[in-house]
């Protein structure tokens, strides 16, 4: 097919999906003000995630599996990061407080029970203990501690304050490793990165008319928080295990040291260029 035509196709597919979203959001909202969320929720926020990745012609490729008990922790390329990570179980995650600001899909997210943080709102407590809560009750949770986003190239810093989930609560870090390509081609991919001035459309405009696709995905060892590891620790060792997952240079972009900060988060080994094969993204 030619891709005029498959770009075409692939847009009709994202309206319809957006359009189904909507109505799935009404009708749990609807149904929150008299009574609690369906307990179905999670499920279908799964299964819309893996569906826009097929309408998108995404393919994926998937390396280890959720641990349960674990804190997710990820390098940030797009907000394609959720889908592809969410295809995989009933994952909640941690965003900045901008997002539920955007038109529909804030309200979206929101509706989907993803948990916003503002830049140096004191939130770090509050948000800590949700997590925790979260992850007790059998939801996987994921944050992404750049609090930004880069082009896939290099790795920024890891905010260390929620990291003291794993500190004396029995819960584990799993680094998640993500990266985009374009067929074979192990390089990663510029078209997909969410950065800079770059719109949602525009982005989504690109991803709509990119010929061949490849999220890789990896499920790196999770690690346990011993006696008198702190925050900074943790968080070094995240950002190490990601650094040697995907092969990139360990001091990052214009840096003369590992980034690993204590500021609050303000966001939500095998190379990754030898993922498995592509995983079937389901309907």
């Amino acid at each position: 097919m030619p891709m005029w035509l498959t770009s075409i196709w692939r847009s009709l597919r994202v309206v319809e999906h957006l359009a189904t979203g909507i109505l799935i959001a009404v009708f749990i909202s609807l149904r929150t003000r008299f009574d609690q969320p369906p307990p179905w929720v999670p499920r279908a926020v799964s299964w819309w995630q893996r569906r826009l990745c097929r309408a998108l012609g995404v393919r994926l490729r998937v390396e280890g599996r959720i641990e349960p008990g674990c804190l997710l922790i990820g390098n940030h390329i797009s907000w394609l990061d959720i889908p592809i990570v969410g295809t995989q179980g009933e994952i909640g995650f941690l965003a900045k407080s901008d997002v539920r600001g955007w038109p529909l899909i804030g309200w979206m997210t929101e509706i989907a029970g993803t948990r916003f943080i503002a830049r140096g709102g004191h939130q770090t407590g509050d948000i800590a203990a949700s997590l925790v809560a979260d992850i007790a009750g059998g939801r996987p949770m994921m944050i992404f501690p750049e609090g930004t986003t880069t082009d896939g190239r290099t790795l920024g810093h890891f905010h260390s304050r929620l990291f003291r989930i794993a500190q004396g609560s029995g819960i584990r870090i799993q680094p998640v490793a993500i990266r985009y390509r374009a067929g074979e081609d192990p390089t990663p991919d510029h078209r997909v990165p969410y950065v800079g001035e770059d719109t949602l459309i525009a982005n989504l405009w690109r991803l709509v008319r990119h010929p061949d696709l490849v999220a890789c995905v990896q499920f790196l060892p999770p690690i346990a928080a011993t006696e008198g590891d702190s925050r900074r620790a943790l968080a070094e060792q995240a950002r190490s295990a990601i650094v040697d997952a995907l092969a990139l240079n360990p001091r990052g972009a214009g840096q003369s040291a590992p980034g690993v900060s204590a500021e609050p988060i303000a966001s939500p080994g095998a190379s990754a260029a030898n993922c498995l094969e592509p995983q079937p993204v389901l309907t």
